[in-house]
Protein backbone atom coordinates (compact mmCIF):
# COMPACT_ATOMS: atom_id res chain seq x y z
CA UNK A 1 0.00 0.00 0.00
CA UNK A 2 1.42 3.12 -0.90
CA UNK A 3 2.47 5.57 1.82
CA UNK A 4 0.68 9.05 2.79
CA UNK A 5 2.36 12.03 1.07
CA UNK A 6 3.17 14.50 4.05
CA UNK A 7 3.62 18.14 2.70
CA UNK A 8 5.26 20.23 4.95
CA UNK A 9 7.46 23.23 5.28
CA UNK A 10 9.57 24.26 8.30
CA UNK A 11 7.98 27.54 9.12
CA UNK A 12 4.64 26.44 9.41
CA UNK A 13 3.38 26.78 13.04
CA UNK A 14 0.74 23.63 13.03
CA UNK A 15 3.43 21.52 11.20
CA UNK A 16 5.06 21.36 14.64
CA UNK A 17 2.21 19.45 16.39
CA UNK A 18 2.25 16.90 13.29
CA UNK A 19 6.03 16.57 13.38
CA UNK A 20 5.58 15.67 17.27
CA UNK A 21 2.89 13.33 16.62
CA UNK A 22 3.67 11.56 13.25
CA UNK A 23 6.25 8.81 14.36
CA UNK A 24 3.73 7.57 16.85
CA UNK A 25 1.05 7.75 14.65
CA UNK A 26 3.27 5.72 11.56
CA UNK A 27 3.59 2.90 14.48
CA UNK A 28 -0.08 2.77 15.67
CA UNK A 29 -1.21 2.91 12.40
CA UNK A 30 1.02 0.91 10.47
CA UNK A 31 0.79 3.41 7.45
CA UNK A 32 3.72 5.28 6.08
CA UNK A 33 4.32 8.71 5.59
CA UNK A 34 6.11 10.33 2.57
CA UNK A 35 7.75 13.29 4.38
CA UNK A 36 7.90 16.14 1.36
CA UNK A 37 9.20 19.53 2.36
CA UNK A 38 8.51 22.88 -0.23
CA UNK A 39 8.61 26.15 0.41
CA UNK A 40 4.89 27.62 1.78
CA UNK A 41 6.18 30.91 1.85
CA UNK A 42 6.32 31.25 -1.95
CA UNK A 43 2.48 29.67 -2.50
CA UNK A 44 1.20 32.17 0.05
CA UNK A 45 2.72 35.16 -1.47
CA UNK A 46 1.20 34.15 -5.11
CA UNK A 47 -2.37 33.30 -3.63
CA UNK A 48 -2.08 37.13 -1.51
CA UNK A 49 -2.06 35.12 1.68
CA UNK A 50 -1.03 37.88 4.73
CA UNK A 51 0.37 35.85 7.65
CA UNK A 52 -0.76 35.41 11.03
CA UNK A 53 1.92 38.05 12.19
CA UNK A 54 0.54 40.77 10.14
CA UNK A 55 -2.96 39.75 12.29
CA UNK A 56 -2.68 40.47 15.82
CA UNK A 57 -5.95 38.36 16.82
CA UNK A 58 -5.50 35.81 14.42
CA UNK A 59 -1.85 35.14 15.42
CA UNK A 60 -3.13 35.36 19.40
CA UNK A 61 -5.69 32.25 18.34
CA UNK A 62 -3.19 30.86 16.45
CA UNK A 63 -0.43 30.42 19.44
CA UNK A 64 -3.70 29.30 21.47
CA UNK A 65 -5.18 26.25 19.24
CA UNK A 66 -1.23 25.33 18.57
CA UNK A 67 -0.74 25.27 23.08
CA UNK A 68 -3.94 23.18 23.18
CA UNK A 69 -3.32 20.63 20.15
CA UNK A 70 0.43 20.30 21.37
CA UNK A 71 -1.34 19.34 24.89
CA UNK A 72 -3.41 17.04 23.51
CA UNK A 73 -0.28 14.73 22.32
CA UNK A 74 1.24 15.54 25.55
CA UNK A 75 3.35 18.46 24.65
CA UNK A 76 4.40 21.55 26.33
CA UNK A 77 5.64 24.05 23.76
CA UNK A 78 6.75 27.38 24.80
CA UNK A 79 5.08 29.97 22.76
CA UNK A 80 4.93 32.17 21.38
CA UNK A 81 7.98 30.93 19.33
CA UNK A 82 9.76 33.26 17.18
CA UNK A 83 7.80 33.86 14.16
CA UNK A 84 7.80 33.95 11.07
CA UNK A 85 11.48 32.79 11.48
CA UNK A 86 14.35 33.98 9.64
CA UNK A 87 15.09 31.76 6.64
CA UNK A 88 12.41 29.77 5.60
CA UNK A 89 13.98 28.61 2.38
CA UNK A 90 17.45 27.58 3.66
CA UNK A 91 15.26 25.20 6.83
CA UNK A 92 13.67 23.89 3.58
CA UNK A 93 16.64 23.29 1.39
CA UNK A 94 18.41 21.42 4.59
CA UNK A 95 15.06 19.45 5.19
CA UNK A 96 15.14 18.70 1.46
CA UNK A 97 18.94 17.63 0.94
CA UNK A 98 18.22 15.63 4.57
CA UNK A 99 15.34 13.63 3.46
CA UNK A 100 16.68 12.43 -0.07
CA UNK A 101 19.74 10.92 1.93
CA UNK A 102 18.04 9.59 4.86
CA UNK A 103 18.72 12.24 7.72
CA UNK A 104 15.69 14.34 6.73
CA UNK A 105 13.10 13.05 9.77
CA UNK A 106 15.62 13.60 12.79
CA UNK A 107 16.69 17.04 11.24
CA UNK A 108 12.97 18.01 11.23
CA UNK A 109 12.20 16.80 14.32
CA UNK A 110 14.70 18.16 16.21
CA UNK A 111 15.08 21.59 14.67
CA UNK A 112 10.32 21.93 14.98
CA UNK A 113 11.90 20.95 18.46
CA UNK A 114 14.30 23.26 19.30
CA UNK A 115 12.30 25.65 17.88
CA UNK A 116 9.09 25.40 19.84
CA UNK A 117 10.80 23.76 23.18
CA UNK A 118 13.44 26.12 23.11
CA UNK A 119 12.75 29.37 21.70
CA UNK A 120 15.35 28.55 19.06
CA UNK A 121 14.46 30.33 15.48
CA UNK A 122 14.24 27.25 12.68
CA UNK A 123 15.78 29.44 10.28
CA UNK A 124 18.45 30.74 11.73
CA UNK A 125 21.82 29.64 13.98
CA UNK A 126 21.67 27.78 16.45
CA UNK A 127 18.70 25.76 15.67
CA UNK A 128 20.05 24.88 12.22
CA UNK A 129 23.42 23.96 12.94
CA UNK A 130 22.09 21.73 16.44
CA UNK A 131 19.28 20.46 14.22
CA UNK A 132 22.13 18.80 11.60
CA UNK A 133 24.55 17.81 14.34
CA UNK A 134 21.22 15.50 16.13
CA UNK A 135 20.55 14.51 12.50
CA UNK A 136 24.76 13.08 12.70
CA UNK A 137 25.89 15.62 10.04
CA UNK A 138 28.59 18.05 9.28
CA UNK A 139 26.56 21.28 9.52
CA UNK A 140 29.34 23.49 8.02
CA UNK A 141 29.34 20.85 4.96
CA UNK A 142 25.91 20.20 4.68
CA UNK A 143 24.87 23.89 4.72
CA UNK A 144 27.24 24.43 1.87
CA UNK A 145 24.89 21.85 -0.42
CA UNK A 146 22.34 23.16 1.04
CA UNK A 147 22.86 26.81 -0.20
CA UNK A 148 24.12 24.92 -3.77
CA UNK A 149 22.20 26.20 -6.99
CA UNK A 150 20.74 22.64 -7.46
CA UNK A 151 19.57 22.52 -4.04
CA UNK A 152 17.72 25.77 -4.59
CA UNK A 153 16.17 24.59 -7.53
CA UNK A 154 15.44 21.40 -6.18
CA UNK A 155 13.05 23.31 -3.47
CA UNK A 156 11.75 25.63 -6.47
CA UNK A 157 10.69 22.25 -8.47
CA UNK A 158 9.34 20.86 -4.94
CA UNK A 159 6.94 23.81 -4.51
CA UNK A 160 6.16 24.13 -8.01
CA UNK A 161 4.74 20.35 -7.88
CA UNK A 162 2.99 21.32 -4.82
CA UNK A 163 1.22 24.09 -6.29
CA UNK A 164 0.30 21.82 -9.00
CA UNK A 165 -0.89 19.29 -6.88
CA UNK A 166 -3.65 21.81 -5.53
CA UNK A 167 -1.43 22.27 -1.95
CA UNK A 168 -1.72 25.77 -0.80
CA UNK A 169 -0.54 25.33 3.16
CA UNK A 170 1.32 23.49 5.42
CA UNK A 171 0.47 20.50 6.64
CA UNK A 172 -1.03 18.89 3.79
CA UNK A 173 -1.70 14.97 3.17
CA UNK A 174 -2.27 13.57 0.27
CA UNK A 175 -4.10 10.18 -0.36
CA UNK A 176 -3.97 9.45 -4.16
CA UNK A 177 -5.87 12.56 -5.26
CA UNK A 178 -7.37 13.23 -2.44
CA UNK A 179 -6.03 16.83 -0.25
CA UNK A 180 -6.07 17.22 3.66
CA UNK A 181 -5.34 20.61 5.07
CA UNK A 182 -4.26 20.75 8.49
CA UNK A 183 -2.91 18.79 11.34
CA UNK A 184 -6.84 17.95 12.45
CA UNK A 185 -7.15 15.98 8.99
CA UNK A 186 -4.58 13.94 9.62
CA UNK A 187 -6.78 11.25 11.18
CA UNK A 188 -9.05 11.70 8.03
CA UNK A 189 -5.87 11.07 5.73
CA UNK A 190 -5.68 7.67 7.77
CA UNK A 191 -9.53 7.15 7.10
CA UNK A 192 -9.15 7.70 3.36
CA UNK A 193 -6.44 5.58 2.97
CA UNK A 194 -7.11 2.48 4.58
CA UNK A 195 -11.02 2.74 3.66
CA UNK A 196 -10.72 5.12 0.51
CA UNK A 197 -13.96 7.38 2.90
CA UNK A 198 -14.54 9.08 6.15
CA UNK A 199 -15.66 6.44 8.48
Amino acid sequence: MAAIEFWFSIGSTYTYVTVARLAAVEAASGIAFDWRPFNVRTIMVAQNNIPFSHKPAKAAYMWRDVARRAARHGRAPRLPAPYPIKDLALANQVALLGMGEGWGRAYVTETYRRWFDAGEDAGDLPNITASLRHAGQDPEATLVRARSAETVAALVAATEWATAAGIFGSPSFRVGSELFWGDDRLEDAIDWHRHGRLV
